[in-house]
């Protein structure tokens, strides 16, 4: 079974707990200075896992994704770490506004579980950066079993890795979550290392809703469990978004996935509509005039 994955979603309180007051005086002291970043998007473009989104005779799944949304949670880079042949070809094919999420391999977080990954994390860094003005920010994701024993190597990683490229990091075990001052100790550390805190919203593991930020970005990743209520579910995150962006929130990265992924995009689009609505943003809505086929 996926990550979070229930047989029950019906049984399942989807309700969005209220945002710490931590969140709420961590935007406040960033003040805006310049309009909300937005990047809304799905998890890959991969046709099989989106079957019915591309249009008969599609000849780039990417070149056309990317005239959809403007942005990919770049799952591909965590099963290999990519060339700069292949960050250079990515990035010509997208418009100029389009922006990429690349995913941390998991030779550094499930093989090497963060512990003598300096060349690993070079060759990333080295090959990302290519992405240039449309790398949005890199995320970690530590397997489920990685637990808050080991808050020493994810602390020298942190203090370690390159300045000045975004990183986001997402914990997965119920340890992290569960006690009080162990979460406090990793939200202190993200905010020592301007590491944003990746929120999950996904039906099995409600306690990852956290609404803890420790940047002035939200970066979210959204998980439908292919029923009804998904679509209310993502009203409900354009309300606390509007909440923050009135608090000073500055950047706005929203990953949608379904376990079945095929209806990522219809999601995302109702998604969009809601926010374009709500707060006042420009979001292009997904449809096939977007496309050059």
């Amino acid at each position: 079974m996926k990550f979070g994955q229930v047989s029950n979603p019906e049984e399942i309180d989807f309700s969005l707990p209220p945002t710490p007051s931590e969140t709420f005086q961590l935007l406040e002291a960033h003040p805006q200075k310049k309009p909300l970043e937005i990047s809304v998007g799905c998890a890959k473009w991969n046709k099989a896992d989106l079957k019915g989104f591309y249009p008969r005779g599609t000849k780039d799944e990417l070149v056309y994704y990317s005239r959809q949304f403007n942005s990919i949670e770049l799952n591909a880079t965590f099963y290999n770490s990519p060339s700069k042949e292949q960050v250079k070809t990515w990035k010509d094919k997208t418009p100029d506004d389009f922006k990429f999420f690349p995913k941390i391999p998991q030779s550094v977080s499930h093989y090497s579980r963060l512990l003598n990954t300096d060349e690993k994390i070079k060759d990333f860094v080295d090959a990302t950066v290519l992405f240039e003005e449309k790398l949005g920010m890199a995320f970690l994701q530590m397997h489920d079993n990685y637990k808050p024993k080991d808050f020493d190597r994810l602390e020298k990683f942190l203090h370690s890795f390159p300045k000045g490229y975004p990183l986001a990091v997402e914990v997965r075990n119920q340890e992290w979550f569960s006690d009080k001052n162990i979460s406090e100790n990793l939200y202190k550390l993200f905010e020592d290392t301007h590491t944003t805190n990746v929120l999950v919203d996904t039906a099995g593991r409600r306690d990852m809703v956290h609404m803890r930020l420790t940047t002035p970005t939200a970066f979210i990743r959204y998980v439908g469990a292919n029923h009804p209520s998904d679509y209310e579910r993502l009203v409900e995150w354009v309300k606390v978004i509007k909440k923050w962006k009135e608090a000073g929130l500055q950047q706005l990265y929203f990953f949608i996935h379904q376990n079945i992924e095929l209806e990522s995009p219809l999601l995302a689009t109702h998604f969009i509509e809601h926010l374009n609505k709500e707060i006042g943003s420009n979001l292009r809505i997904p449809n096939k005039e977007n496309t050059l086929f």
